[in-house]
């Protein structure tokens, strides 16, 4: 049995009297990619959000590495070492290059000294293809190589897995695909990874599975293979039809 890294159990939260997740159950294995889609508004964010205790949730359990997430006692900056997020809007600090982005967190969280982090930031920048960016601010950057900065900046603390809020979803299409050309590298890698997304062609290429979401529900979780050629539900069925014919 592979190795189970975060296990979800009938999760569930709302904000006031209104439901934002109900009752979602997944299980994710080291190595992994899993793949979020569904309507907007259907949990999606705020699921993965759960994971590394950025939003609470009012019962069931997550855990990470057998640390439960919600415990009072759990050391959530510790916790979100191991669990890397990557931000919709990329949050650099704006004042800083994006080598002193990637260097604080470790100099922080890690506790390594400042050489050893600037070592590890320019590894990192050139993996993502942005050496040459080390002494740029995040103002002179596109939106692409910001959101890959932030990508270095997360894998800078070696999580042992990987959270994207729809990563690509404030880009420009030509730059969306210098973003996913890196987390494939990363999922060829054998990345845990849990990735909200609309981009079905990249989670063709590299998801093993599939969880789909509507109105706070996990409706389906499945081999993407059988997500695309046999959904289950009436509901993935539409959102595909819609989102496979753009």
């Amino acid at each position: 049995m592979p190795e189970r890294i975060i296990v979800l159990k009938d999760v569930a939260k709302s904000y006031g009297a209104a439901p934002v997740l109900r009752g979602c159950s997944t299980v994710v294995a080291r190595g992994e990619v899993v793949v979020i889609c569904g309507p907007s508004g259907s949990g999606k964010s705020t699921l993965i959000k759960c994971i590394n205790g950025l939003e609470p949730y009012q019962s069931g359990s997550v855990s990470v590495e057998g640390i439960e997430v919600g415990a009072k006692t759990t050391n959530l900056p510790r916790l979100r070492t191991r669990v890397g997020m990557v931000f919709q809007h990329f949050e650099l600090y704006p004042h800083m290059t994006a080598l002193e982005n990637i260097v604080l967190a470790q100099v922080h969280a890690l506790k390594r000294t400042r050489e050893q982090s600037e070592v590890r930031a320019h590894g990192l920048l050139d993996r993502v293809g942005l050496a040459s960016k080390a002494y740029a601010k995040p103002a002179t950057l596109s939106g692409g190589q910001q959101q890959r900065v932030a990508i270095a900046r997360a894998l800078a603390l070696d999580p042992e897995a990987m959270l994207f809020d729809e990563p690509t979803s404030a880009l420009d299409p030509e730059m969306i695909t210098e973003v996913l050309d890196v987390l494939i590298e990363l999922a060829d890698e054998g990345m845990t990874m849990m990735v909200v997304t609309h981009e079905m062609d990249f989670a063709r290429r590299v998801a093993h599975r599939i969880i789909f979401m509507d109105q706070g529900k996990i409706v389906e979780d499945s081999p993407k293979e059988l997500f695309f050629s046999a959904p289950a539900s009436e509901r993935a069925k539409l959102f595909l039809s819609k989102i496979l014919s753009h």
